[in-house]
């Protein structure tokens, strides 16, 4: 399955133990989902976690979230639907899920509706992949 992680799920994955967030960056590492990016989007991923963590949390996340964007897939992006969502920082994550045919992750919902709607975006939450996931684990069982 692809996907393409908003800025919230990585940030909530890489600093919070346990969760859905967790969960999800630890299936990107064994290979259960393949992250999408943009350049963009892994630059904004680079910027939220720098601004937003100490300078000693930043150096001990920084090497998991250079892993986790080398086995990503990086998607050229070719054509924008911009603007989608109320937040345009949420048209990023939009252009990239359109561009890899890829599901959306968020926690916020809400701005990626008219995505949804408009665009037929699929779009999960985090425990709506994890339950997804397991789902599909438990039919191949």
């Amino acid at each position: 399955m692809r996907v393409v992680l908003d800025t919230n799920v990585i940030f909530q994955g890489l600093t919070q133990q346990g969760g859905a967030a967790g969960l999800i960056i630890d299936a990107c590492f064994v290979g259960l989902i393949q992250a999408c990016v943009s350049n963009t989007l892994s630059y904004e991923y680079v910027d939220v976690l720098s601004r937003k963590l100490s300078e000693t949390r930043w150096l001990e996340i920084q090497p998991v979230l250079g892993l986790l964007l080398r086995q990503a897939e990086y998607i050229p992006i070719y054509y924008s639907w911009r603007p989608t969502s109320p937040d345009a920082g949420d048209d990023f994550v939009i252009d990239c899920g359109m561009n890899a045919g890829a599901t959306i992750v968020t926690e916020n919902i809400r701005d990626f509706l008219q995505a949804r709607e408009s665009l037929g975006l699929q779009v999960l939450t985090p425990v709506e992949l994890i339950v997804q996931l397991t789902r599909s684990q438990e039919r191949l069982s």
